[in-house]
């Protein structure tokens, strides 16, 4: 199969669109003025049940709905559209909106860029010890682009919002003098959409003999095995890609991909069997993770069938996420109680070796926090809470306690429990707040 995508510029060329009823397209063009649309054919052909396309996972993950914008912001973008077709002024309106969508969470702009010889590293981003992101410039977009997407910001063509780095040598040079980093995570966009001449000129000052990092893990964050699966098994440089893979495991790399899967549906294709298949005969391992978002996947039998699955095909169940503050968090968000409880009874229901997930957890400016449970303590609900990673390595794996709150969808959300003050100890709001602004500190007083 050869690529092809659709954006919102082509859209109405998909021969499936034109079956759709004229709201629905017309809901699809103004919320793709905002928030980013890309689909491909292997989507459309075989992902997607059109017959059922209001309630298919697929089409809801893939196709923009009204709902993923609040009522003025779509209401004010379709006015806008009605009024002119001008290029500049829909940019205008729609990056007005977009800049009150919380366009880059938990810090990442303020607290997360890296320096070297007094240049910001704008395309990485150190904010665990262990572990480095990069944003190579020629991966920053996706073969389809999900709804409910973190890092929409990276696609929408506004500069200022993006994280992206052309060159390796002053991230290398970091690397060298940062010998505490062992996982460097490819991240975007999608590593995966890169070419592998230019995927190969990124990762070959890890596998060179002058390599003076202490880089243990290459981790490829992609949904490439959900959304182009043909990457490795017919694009014309899928035979190069799979040798280079040989490649750094044979040098005792160990090569990750953070796979993303958000249903099981993305699941049952031959090609994702066959090229998973290949991937694993290189030596890559493969872990999977996803968040929990209402409409989609927001039910324990749609986990518990998707880890069995994935446990089936040799990868392992990694993460689940809480959907980010940021975007269209209001339609996709799902309480955190209720996220808990997903997370519980699917667990439940799967058998040891799928009991690997770690979650749910939200990546929020501190750290991951992960949802250990509801409990009751002193006669005082409470959310049962700890740090999977943290800023501080000291927060990791202590249990903290937050006051219990139905309609908690996130940790900016939370208060403290027991009358306390703040979530840690008085010495640990004083380290994050002597090395991080105090415009971050909300949820923690």
């Amino acid at each position: 199969m050869n690529f092809k995508s659709y954006t919102s510029g082509n859209y109405n060329t998909i021969p499936q669109i034109s079956k759709l009823p004229d709201e629905i397209k017309h809901n699809i063009e103004i919320v793709s003025l905002i928030l980013p649309f890309k689909v491909n054919n292997y989507v459309i052909d075989e992902l997607i049940d059109w017959d059922n396309y209001e309630n298919d996972p697929i089409f809801n993950l893939t196709f923009p709905q009204k709902e993923m914008l609040l009522p003025q912001h779509f209401n004010e973008m379709a006015a806008a559209k009605e009024q002119s077709n001008d290029k500049k002024y829909l940019s205008e309106v729609s990056n007005k909106i977009r800049l009150e969508l919380n366009p880059n969470p938990a810090g990442q702009k303020e607290h997360n860029i890296p320096l070297i010889d007094n240049v910001k590293l704008y395309g990485v981003q150190h904010k665990y010890r262990e572990t480095a992101l990069f944003f190579p410039s020629a991966g920053q977009t996706c073969h389809s682009y999900c709804t409910y997407c973190f890092r929409w910001a990276q696609f929408v063509g506004i500069q200022q919002l993006k994280f992206a780095m052309k060159e390796t040598e002053l991230m290398v040079k970091y690397l060298e003098q940062h010998q505490e980093v062992t996982d460097l995570l490819f991240t975007g966009g999608d590593p995966m959409t890169m070419s592998y001449k230019v995927f190969k000129k990124y990762v070959d000052p890890f596998i060179s003999d002058q390599n003076k990092t202490n880089i243990q893990t290459i981790r490829i964050g992609t949904k490439v095995l959900s959304y182009w699966p043909y990457k490795f098994l017919t694009d014309d440089d899928a035979a190069d890609f799979l040798k280079l893979f040989e490649t750094i495991t044979s040098k005792g790399i160990n090569l990750a991909f953070m796979a993303h899967f958000t249903h099981p549906a993305e699941l049952g294709t031959e090609a994702l069997k066959h090229s998973i298949q290949k991937l694993r005969n290189t030596g890559v391992q493969i872990r999977t993770q996803s968040p929990v978002v209402k409409h989609i996947n927001d039910k324990p039998e749609i986990w518990a069938d998707m880890w069995r699955k994935q446990e089936n095909l040799n990868c392992i169940p990694y993460y689940m996420f809480i959907a980010r503050n940021t975007g269209a968090q209001h339609y996709f968000a799902v309480p955190l109680f209720k996220a808990w409880e997903i997370f519980r009874k699917a667990y439940q229901n799967v058998s040891g070796v799928c009991r690997t997930v770690r979650g749910p957890s939200m990546s929020c400016t501190p750290g991951k926090v992960q949802i250990l449970g509801v409990s009751e303590i002193n006669q005082e609900k409470v959310f049962v809470l700890r740090f999977i990673q943290g800023r501080n390595p000291d927060w990791v794996a202590r249990p903290f306690f937050a006051k219990y709150d139905e309609n908690a969808i996130w940790m900016d959300t939370l208060k403290p429990a027991f009358e306390e003050n703040f979530f840690f100890a008085e010495e640990e709001v004083k380290y994050f707040r002597e090395n991080y602004y105090d415009s971050e500190m909300e949820s923690f007083e």
